[in-house]
């Protein structure tokens, strides 16, 4: 066994893929609850063309991440690059919505369409060692400085987002005797060169090529006395950078500007611990600098203390004290009626995420139900079911444009309170007949669609008094009225990380 595997604690994954996720903003906070509830720590950003992220955590946290993300047929073939570090290379996990996951900023650029020719680790050397191929970084010029492969060009650019520009006027791709050179892109993991090819063939280039799995890939798979690249590969976690077989690099960030520091920048004046160096010095304000003082003055009194100051301590450790092991996380938000149905939109258990509401409902009621409100394996329940889900489809887009007709550019939602009206008439003559929608006992059925008729009525409370809906609006009051729901509109404090866990139903 050698010394780095005996010191390996944390495993990296790395990973993205380009896919059409239209409901990609719903599946950020069941991702974040679950990776939350693992411990794992890092960033994932979500788009509507795909995910791209790098996580960190105990190995057995990670690939069971991994497994969550590949539950979804989008991404079951989701591949990811690992790495090992001895400490934590994030202090904090995010889940962030973007409108890319690696911005360019050209409409119509779209690796799912199409996209340059993949070029394995082991036959890059030979594509760029030819003559005819012009070799392109497309990096941050941070990132090429520290590395890079011998005689590649470095466009010098500060985003990604300023390549398209580059690619217009750099004469490199000007065409030769009437044809466009041939061209090889890399970049560290690999996502920035789907959209660097795509945008060159968009261009007209027909040979595009780039480096599959990016940098990372080949400094694992390549060894030293073969490779062509020289230097280290910046990395955007903690370990800074990394050299051949992925071993953490020599390099140092700035806890400032968040770059690797140049070399010399710990001799200049401009460089100050956790404040500046002469990248950034002249880019922050006296103000920001004080602030930053006073952060790594509080990083200092902590490590002198053997505490935690950046991130989160562990879940078992936040939840140990008040909590038994493994109890139900919820979470919650006010004024949405699926947070009333449920209390939570999410529930975090010890081997799997609730995310829908309804879940949660028969979830509780399997593990208590002492008031009889469950329908399964009975008669009613499939008629149960179909009530539920008429409230929760057609009723509820009623419902969005009757409350909000400025969201869907309406002059006004009343053709939609007309439209969720004939529901409402659906209920009332089932309540004419029974004191509650699947008997003469209040269920799940009556808890699960009375938060909606809830917000319906409130919407114009004049209105919905004025209407003929006697036994509806009976059973309204009476659900308005109710310990249940005074229960369950109780206010919470917002929850911030670091606060003690509150428990549910609040205590007096």
């Amino acid at each position: 066994m050698t010394l780095i595997e005996t010191e390996t604690k944390y495993l990296t994954a790395a990973f993205y893929k380009f896919v059409d996720l239209p409901d990609f903003a719903d599946r950020r906070a069941p991702l974040l609850a679950f990776c939350e509830a693992h411990n794992v720590k890092g960033l994932i950003l979500l788009a509507r063309e795909g995910i791209n992220s790098t996580i960190a955590g105990m190995p057995v946290d990670v690939h069971a991440v991994l497994a969550y993300l590949r539950q979804a047929p989008q991404l079951a073939n989701l591949e990811h690059k690992e790495s090992w570090t001895s400490k934590a290379p994030f202090h904090r996990m995010k889940v962030r919505l973007k409108k890319e996951i690696v911005t360019l900023g050209i409409e119509g650029i779209s690796p799912i369409k199409r996209v340059g020719q993949y070029v394995k680790p082991e036959d890059w050397n030979d594509l760029i060692s030819s003559p005819d191929v012009v070799l392109i970084d497309t990096r941050n010029d941070y990132e090429v400085e520290i590395g890079t492969f011998k005689g590649a060009i470095d466009p010098q650019i500060q985003s990604f987002s300023q390549l398209p520009s580059w690619v217009e006027k750099a004469k490199s791709l000007e065409a030769q005797n009437g044809r466009k050179p041939r061209v090889a892109m890399f970049c560290t993991g690999g996502i920035r060169c789907e959209k660097s090819t795509s945008l060159m063939l968009e261009h007209g280039f027909e040979d595009v090529y780039h480096l599959q799995g990016g940098i990372l890939k080949y400094l694992e798979l390549v060894p030293p006395e073969k490779s062509l690249w020289e230097g280290e590969c910046f990395v955007f976690d903690e370990r800074v950078s990394v050299g051949h077989g992925l071993h953490p690099g020599q390099h140092e960030l700035c806890r400032c500007c968040r770059e690797p520091l140049p070399p010399g920048a710990k001799d200049t004046p401009m460089f100050e611990l956790g404040v500046s160096c002469p990248r950034c010095h002249g880019h922050t304000s006296e103000v920001q600098k004080q602030g930053a003082r006073e952060r790594q003055k509080q990083w200092e009194i902590a490590k002198a203390r053997q505490i935690n100051h950046i991130g989160t301590p562990q879940r078992q450790e936040r939840v140990a004290a008040l909590l038994p092991a493994d109890a139900p996380v919820l979470y919650s938000f006010r004024r949405c009626p699926y947070a009333m149905r449920a209390r939570v939109p999410v529930l975090v258990l010890k081997d799997q995420v609730l995310e829908q509401s309804l879940d949660i409902v028969h979830w509780a009621l399997q593990q208590n139900d002492p008031a009889s409100w469950s329908t399964a394996g009975s008669s009613k329940h499939e008629d149960a079911m179909t009530l539920v889900q008429q409230c929760d489809g057609e009723f509820k887009q009623h419902l969005d444009r009757y409350k909000y007709p400025n969201r869907y550019d309406l002059p006004d939602g009343l053709a939609h309170r007309q439209g969720g009206s004939e529901f409402l008439e659906l209920l009332n003559d089932r309540l004419s007949r029974t004191a509650g929608l699947m008997g003469a006992q209040w269920c799940w059925v009556d808890a699960a669609i009375a938060p909606f008729v809830r917000q319906f009525a409130r919407t114009d409370r004049a209105w919905f008094d004025a209407q003929s809906w006697g036994p509806l609006q009976n059973w309204l009051t009476q659900f308005e009225n109710s310990e249940a729901y005074a229960v369950v509109m109780h206010k919470y404090k917002v929850w911030h990380q670091g606060a003690k866990p509150v428990s549910y139903p609040a205590t007096p």
